[in-house]
């Protein structure tokens, strides 16, 4: 293992694998299409016509966001050097790669020691990709009455407060990783942090409008499903570029990675066709992503019938959490509108504990990890570690998201007026999702021609208002 990257050389640079480099450039690319337009779609198509616009907007905003707080200084807070005697946070400050010779030289994270064959400029957008992702799955819980002005302050200050302690903990060489928590591609890092932090601060911002909650069906379920198929196939990147290397453990986790999903699909379908009596694709659609998230933070670890079972139990456990567990009374004083703490908390947990259960002796040496496999491999010990990460995880977020969104309340409201809340896209954006009049107009027109007060005055007989169209 070297000790330091080697600087850029216009003439020879023996440490640059093309193939790699290609190939790492093309899974971070997949990884930014789950952001944009996968989730962007997803979200548009799954909520009520009202939010389409606006949920597919907290996506596009932050994922703009976070690439330049990364480049700025969360990059190096997340793979930098220790800040200090810190354990679980790098120095901040601007990266190498502002530089152009920083652009050209070999990648490098000092405290895990890692030294990949392309260069740090493909390493720091492989990584912002998984940073801007966390942010989008966090919203999926929001939307539907977050001030999008909050909105815009929440993502810079989570990112930089939550996401790059987690990240640096696991990934960046910190303290987690140096105890020997396995978290392959990002269950913990990504989906499990952004459960804990979305269900968290769903219960912060408050529900959605009484109506809402009540009648949320989706708007556009082709619109959803083409996200999903992103999702889906994006995720061949997700978990097949971690190895940082075109090599066989990059095949594994690919391999691995759509067993596993296929499972996961397939069990939830068979669970809903047993207790509602009928399938539905939006539940597959939620058996999709479970799985998705359960196989994440094991791809390259477990071997194929590792990754079957794990599908079972992310097509299961995560659908009696949503299904059943959900729905008590004791689960509704927190509205999670898309159930991210059901798909990616749940989930993320899951797999980071079955991936201490399966996880081999070969999938650790080909990842180049020194962990004697998991309890399979007769280390259960590993199991209690991924316990402690998990822990760990969840109480960062469920602390540190209320708290940066209670200092955002006193400089804007985290909900938007009960005024916009009737409205929807037409009030907060001036924009609707569609450009058929009968269904957009009403609320197009009243954007335009209601004051607040009015507005909440025709709130209970909005239904029965005949407008007429705006003439331009």
């Amino acid at each position: 293992m070297a000790a330091s990257p080697a600087v850029f050389n216009a003439s020879s640079n023996p440490w640059l694998d093309t193939g790699d480099n290609a190939w790492q450039m093309t899974t971070a690319t997949f990884v930014g299409l789950q952001s944009i337009p996968g989730l962007m779609v997803f979200y548009a198509g799954v909520v009520k016509k009202k939010w389409a616009v606006n949920s597919a907007f907290m996506c596009f905003y932050a994922f703009a966001m976070v690439l330049v707080c990364w480049n700025c200084w969360a990059y190096e807070m997340s793979f930098g050097a220790p800040w200090g005697s810190a354990t679980f946070i790098g120095k901040p400050g601007a990266i190498s790669t502002l530089t152009i010779m920083g652009q050209l030289s070999q990648a490098y994270v000092p405290s895990a020691g890692y030294l990949p064959n392309f260069p740090m400029s493909t390493f720091v957008y492989f990584q912002v990709v998984f940073a801007a992702i966390s942010l989008i799955l966090i919203a999926g819980a929001f939307l539907g009455r977050m001030n999008f002005t909050a909105w815009i302050l929440f993502v810079p200050l989570w990112l930089t407060f939550s996401y790059t302690v987690t990240c640096y903990s696991i990934w960046g060489g910190g303290w987690l990783f140096q105890m020997g928590v396995l978290d392959y591609s990002g269950g913990y890092v990504i989906h499990l942090a952004a459960g804990a932090a979305a269900f968290s601060g769903a219960w912060m911002i408050g529900p959605r409008l009484k109506q809402d909650r009540e009648d949320f069906e989706p708007n556009n379920i082709p619109l959803m499903m083409t996200g999903a198929g992103i999702l889906w196939l994006g995720w061949n990147g997700f978990n097949g570029g971690d190895p940082f290397n075109a090599g066989p453990d990059s095949g594994v986790a690919v391999v691995n990675t759509n067993l596993c999903t296929a499972v996961s699909l397939l069990t939830w379908m068979f669970l809903d066709m047993a207790y509602f009596k009928k399938p539905s694709i939006i539940g597959a659609c939620q058996g999709m992503i479970t799985g998705l998230v359960a196989i994440t933070p094991g791809a390259g670890l477990v071997s194929g019938w590792g990754s079957i079972c794990m599908g079972i139990i992310s097509g299961s456990i995560p659908w009696i959490t949503m299904n059943i567990v959900g729905k008590m009374k004791f689960m509704s004083f927190v509205d999670d509108t898309l159930g991210v703490v059901h798909t990616h908390a749940v989930a993320g947990l899951l797999g980071g504990i079955t991936t201490g259960i399966f996880a081999t002796v070969e999938g650790c040496e080909a990842f180049a990890l020194t962990n004697p496999g998991g309890a399979i491999a007769g280390n259960g010990y590993q199991v209690v570690l991924q316990l402690i990460g998990g822990l760990f995880v969840i109480a960062l977020n469920v602390v540190m998201t209320p708290l940066i969104l209670f200092l955002i309340s006193f400089i804007v409201p985290l909900r938007m007026s009960e005024a916009d809340l009737l409205i929807g896209d037409a009030a907060c954006h001036g924009e609707d999702a569609y450009a058929f009049y009968h269904d957009g107009a009403k609320e197009i027109d009243l954007a335009r021609t209601a004051s607040s007060g009015s507005l909440l005055a025709l709130s209970s007989s909005t239904d029965q208002v005949a407008l007429k169209p705006v003439v331009a």
